[in-house]
């Protein structure tokens, strides 16, 4: 099997074992990181109803003026900052953690750090 097969297939299946034991509610929505290599992106999810509640990613005009460029983890804090407060304007307080299929390191860690910081508990 190639490296690029067992790579992918690796990440799939780390992917299916955080999502068997994370199921959003309307009381505990679910934090949903997706990263790519030049951004970032974080909704807040309501699985039972199935409706993004909030939203923040490096692609935002009024989120690209805080950072250089969205695959660092300066971008990673900025949209961990932002969910939170999006989250709190919304009334959300309580969230799960998804990390899809990314290690908690790195950006997804400086993410979760910044949304702790401003407020979010999970």
């Amino acid at each position: 099997m190639n490296h690029e097969r067992r790579i992918h297939l690796q990440r799939k299946r780390r992917g299916w074992r955080v999502r068997k034991n994370i199921r959003g509610t309307s009381d505990r929505p679910r934090l949903c990181i997706k990263r790519s290599l030049k951004h970032t992106y974080a909704q807040v999810i309501d699985d039972s109803k199935g409706a993004t509640l909030v939203a923040a990613g490096t692609t935002e005009a009024d989120l690209q003026k805080q950072f250089k460029y969205g695959g660092n983890k300066a971008a990673a804090e900025a949209i961990g900052k932002a969910i939170a407060e999006r989250a709190l304007a919304a009334g959300i307080k309580q969230v799960c953690f998804d990390r899809g299929s990314a290690k908690y390191h790195g950006r997804v860690a400086a993410l979760a750090d910044a949304a702790r910081k401003s407020g979010l508990s999970f």
